[in-house]
């Protein structure tokens, strides 16, 4: 083994190995963590040297009575190998981005693509994991394991892991005071302890997943139906969601950021939503919530990934229903019957894609191939690459390249803040021109059809404020730039001159605080579809609305959210 005699490599106990190198793991793997408990601690004080150590021994004793009963003799070379590499990476991971490995955070990791992960792959991250591993590593493979008779084996195994859980309580219960009172003021930062924080959040999402695969979906809205007007020249409904991805509300122009970030929006007569919160920091839990009836007030994940959403609904009402992706899937919310499916692919536009992937001018291209040949009501769901990072610079073309310099890599450590912040801005230049270009198909419209966009980001991002970067911190910690993100309404003349929506009336509510959980109910209020699990106080429309179908959908509507 490494070219090394057998009888100069060293003998251990397997138990030892263990030990050993979740010692190393605890004490290279965890900077985020050492630094959150360390801070502000006089290191003069002998007791502030005791926590940590005490802290080091739960640690180690802990991880060592979790991973010790599946170190079987024959698997345990490369069990451990996978926890250095991978713990390794999820360290600079930590370390670069300032993000916790929460439950959440691996299931995004574990459902991103190809092309999304290879963002985050670079020679600084793998010579990080080099470095940090090559050690380990040799020893792992050069040591010759004891190998012992099983019952015996198994007899001292247990023991072991039962003194290491006794020692790992007993250091605890020292500096239990200290310990507690950090945890409960801090509570996330558990999810800063690798590798418990993958190794648990790989549980849980394994738990989910077969939870998943054997559940009944619940059904939302079965009473829906339109609410039909007869009118001699009744057209078909037309509405086209946008969905946008990582675009926080602060770096747009319409909402008061001092840079021209949306000057072609601006000559339109959209309406901008300026206080709209998202239900999750990620798309994993933004998605299915905002498409739901629940909303972040009575939020269930796994009520709302049981349950049919907002989609299904408008299907089941009779709309035609399609979702255009330009991104990494719909996360289950279009996946009912009635609902079409797109995934927008490199051969369709060669001019707007390379080989990894296609700019979102593409989502506005194939709306306009589709808008005309509508017949009948229509909702188009276009789901945004936007401003996913870090490779901003790759989700905009050379001639929205306004705010130089940028950066132009997806190592953002590499920049200064002000190159970040210029090519997050040129992304949010590119989406506004995408906007206005829906916008502009909609709006030239040759039939006059009633139609509207709605445009509301999944949720925001952070660029180096407090040292975070990226999103997918934990709601409840999580800062605002990564949960307040725009909202933007447009609806066609027709609708307007009619006296359908009164224009004035939701540039009103501009201001006021709205979030993911009013989409449902207004896409459905906007729509004219009855159901009881349609609210009016969650439709940003009601109290905006003229005709005769508005006061019929109000007079029919209950809430049906109470569990």
């Amino acid at each position: 083994m490494l070219g090394v005699p057998n009888h100069s490599r060293p003998m251990i106990r397997v138990e030892t190995l263990v030990l050993i190198v979740t010692a190393w793991i605890v004490a290279t793997a965890n900077a985020a963590w050492w630094k959150a408990i360390g801070q502000g601690r006089d290191w003069s004080q002998p007791g502030n040297w005791l926590f940590m150590i005490c802290c080091f021994i739960t640690l180690v004793g802990l991880h060592f009575a979790v991973l010790a009963p599946f170190a079987f003799r024959r698997v345990v070379r490369p069990l451990l190998t996978l926890l250095v590499v991978v713990s390794a990476g999820a360290a600079w991971y930590m370390n670069t981005f300032a993000v916790m490995l929460d439950p959440t955070m691996i299931r995004n990791v574990l459902r991103t693509d190809v092309h999304e992960a290879r963002e985050l792959l670079n020679l600084r991250m793998i010579g990080w994991v080099l470095l940090c591993s090559a050690l380990p590593l040799a020893y792992i493979w050069l040591v010759r394991l004891e190998n012992l008779h099983a019952l015996r084996a198994l007899a001292r195994r247990a023991f072991y892991v039962f003194a290491a859980f006794f020692i790992a309580v007993l250091a605890a219960l020292i500096i239990s005071r200290d310990l507690t009172s950090f945890m409960r003021n801090q509570r996330e930062a558990r999810y800063l302890i690798t590798p418990g924080n993958y190794l648990y959040g790989l549980a849980v999402n394994s738990r989910e997943r077969v939870i998943d695969v054997n559940a009944k979906r619940e059904t939302i809205g079965a009473d829906a139906h339109f609410v039909h007007v007869a009118m001699a020249d009744a057209k078909p409904r037309v509405l086209v969601l946008v969905i946008g991805e990582t675009a926080r509300a602060a770096n747009f122009s319409l909402l008061g950021y001092p840079r021209e970030t949306n000057p072609e929006l601006a000559k339109t007569d959209v309406i901008a939503f300026s206080n709209v919160s998202s239900c999750g920091t990620s798309t994993e839990i933004s998605v299915p919530c905002m498409f739901s009836p629940w909303g972040r007030v009575n939020y269930d994940e796994r009520r709302i990934r049981h349950s049919e959403g907002l989609l299904d609904v408008l299907a089941r009402a009779g709309y035609a229903v399609k979702w255009l992706d330009n991104q990494s899937g719909c996360k289950g919310v279009c996946k009912g019957a009635g609902v079409e499916y797109e995934k927008l692919e490199p051969a369709m536009a060669p001019d707007l894609c390379d080989d990894a992937e296609c700019r979102d001018e593409i989502l506005a291209r194939r709306l306009a191939s589709e808008f005309g040949q509508v017949d009948r009501n229509t909702v188009f769901v276009l789901h945004m690459m936007g401003n996913h990072g870090p490779a901003y610079f790759r989700r905009y073309p050379a001639e929205f390249r306004r705010f130089l310099p940028d950066c132009a890599t997806a190592e953002l450590r590499k920049c200064s803040r002000d190159e970040v912040v210029n090519a997050y801005d040129n992304a949010i230049l590119y989406t506004d021109h995408v906007l206005a270009r829906v916008v502009r198909t909609l709006s030239q419209d040759p039939r006059s059809m009633d139609s509207a966009m709605i445009y509301v980001s999944d949720h925001g991002e952070s660029l180096g404020e407090r040292g975070l970067y990226l999103h997918g911190i934990p709601y409840t910690i999580a800062p605002d730039l990564q949960t307040h993100v725009p909202m933007f309404v447009w609806v066609s003349r027709q609708v307007a001159a009619s006296g359908d929506v009164n224009l004035r009336c939701l540039r009103h509510k501009s201001h006021a605080a709205l979030s993911h959980d009013n989409l449902f109910h207004s896409v459905l209020g906007f729509l004219d579809v009855e159901t009881r699990a349609y609210r009016p106080a969650l439709d940003i429309f009601d109290g905006c609305r003229g005709g005769a179908t508005r006061s019929l959908v109000q007079s029919h509507a209950e809430p049906v959210l109470a569990r």
